[in-house]
């Protein structure tokens, strides 16, 4: 591209809001638009970035390169769709899409109109998970823990695919791939969705991911904990802090293993900024995506099975409390 490279966000919620600000800190960037159903939220985000407020992602074929699409997961696909179709290379935000089907069609419409497809999996470019991600070479075991008090949106889906997603993305590079089985179990509080789901996964090899995600806590909680041969790593993602222990054997075949230890403080980054960058370098320098629609994909897909997993195990004297997400507003 000769040109800057023109940009808009469509949704001018509150992750909308934080891509927008993201793109007007990159100097390769001019943001065209902020586009939102509601005129009002177009035109207050519009204002604060200095763009042009739009009613509909429509009017931005021609007019745009790439566009970040940060809409409600339930109108992800009609949104993407539109814009590949007319060559917008776009940023969804996780999850790629609400069904299956939906998530095949935007990945093949990828490949079929050659636009880059980056799905939204912001904890990849988490400055802890990249330092966790450095030490990890032979996983047999991994936890994660992903609690906080409910925020009041994303109601649209249940937690799994809210939140519990980012660590199915995570722990299927960890086990670089999917699990070959898993059961789950999950409680609805909130809303008539569930709330809070835990899911234990089943890697080839006997390796196993267990994660645990809610949305009703009273506090925040955000560990990592893998486990594997002569070494364990913890990662506090909000305290942006890692502890790993490794067991060191003594001289002597019969002497006692002693284990040493270490805490690493991880300077705190930008990992939206990071991840739109990528996106950016996706476009211009025709690098794969870190998360592309082939990874986020799969990642829905594992999320979906779990969903029906727990609606399985779910019992049928409370499934009078459960509606479909899409009811939800």
């Amino acid at each position: 591209m000769n040109h800057r490279v023109r940009a808009a966000v469509i949704g001018a919620g509150y992750l909308g809001r934080f891509h927008a600000l993201k793109y007007t800190q990159l100097p390769e960037v001019e943001l065209v638009a902020v586009v939102d159903i509601e005129e009002e939220r177009a035109r207050s985000l519009a204002s604060e970035v200095r763009a042009r407020p739009l009613r509909d992602a429509g009017q931005l074929v021609g007019i745009v390169d790439i566009a970040t699409v940060a809409v409600p997961t339930t109108q992800h696909y009609q949104v993407a769709k539109v814009l590949m179709e007319a060559g917008v290379h776009v940023l969804v935000e996780k999850p790629l899409a609400a069904t299956l089907e939906e998530g095949e069609e935007l990945v093949e419409l990828s490949r079929s109109k050659g636009t880059v497809l980056q799905v939204g999996h912001v904890e990849r470019f988490n400055s802890t998970i990249r330092e966790l991600r450095k030490r990890i070479s032979e996983p047999l075991f991994a936890e994660c823990e992903r609690i906080s008090p409910y925020p009041g949106r994303g109601s649209d889906v249940d937690v799994i695919l809210d939140v519990m997603i980012h660590d199915i993305d995570l722990v299927m590079d960890i086990f670089q791939g999917p699990p070959e089985d898993l059961e789950a179990v999950g409680v609805p509080v909130m809303t008539s969705t569930f709330d809070m789901v835990n899911a234990r996964l089943k890697f080839p090899k006997g390796k196993v991911a267990n994660l645990t995600a809610s949305r009703v806590s009273s506090k925040s909680f955000r560990k990592i904990r893998v486990f594997q041969p002569d070494l364990y790593l913890s990662a506090d993602c909000l305290k942006g802090e890692i502890q790993w222990f490794m067991r060191v054997k003594k001289e002597g075949g019969k002497a006692f293993p002693s284990i040493i230890g270490q805490t690493i403080e991880v300077p705190k980054g930008d990992a939206l900024l990071e991840e739109v960058k990528s996106f950016l370098d996706a476009v211009i320098e025709g690098k794969k995506p870190v998360v592309d629609g082939e990874t986020g994909l799969s990642s829905l897909r594992v999320a979906l099975a779990i969903r029906e997993n727990v609606e399985k195990n779910f019992p049928e004297e409370l499934k009078r409390l459960l509606a479909p997400c899409e009811e939800e507003g």
